[in-house]
Formats: structure tokens, C-alpha cells, sequence
């Protein structure tokens, strides 16, 4: 169960990090700055989690 939230945590993260270079590309914002300091955290933060979930304790 643990290993399918690490996943899942780690898809999340790759889809908002997908969001973000997408919409920097595509969109017109004032300030492109904050959606990548919001996107970079939200990628860390959900990436270390599925880090946590997954890993095997032996």
C-alpha cells in the first residue's frame, strides 16, 4: 500500500512539473517567477515524499 502512495506522490509530481514547463511556454504571466518558485516546491515536496513511500525498510 505504501509503495502505490510513494507512486503516486512521484506521478503528481511529474505532472505539475509538466504543468509548469507548459504553461510557461504557453501562457503570458506577469509574474512567470512565482509559478516556478510554487511549481519547484510542490515537484520537491511530492517527489520526496514518493521517495519516502516507496523506499524498502530491511
Amino acid at each position: 500500500m505504501k509503495k502505490e502512495v510513494g507512486k503516486w506522490f512521484m506521478d503528481i509530481a511529474k505532472y505539475v512539473a509538466t504543468a509548469v514547463l507548459i504553461s510557461s511556454f504557453l501562457g503570458s504571466f506577469e509574474h512567470k517567477w512565482a509559478v516556478y518558485i510554487v511549481g519547484t516546491i510542490i515537484v520537491a515536496v511530492g517527489f520526496s515524499l514518493g521517495l519516502y513511500f516507496i523506499k524498502d525498510k530491511k
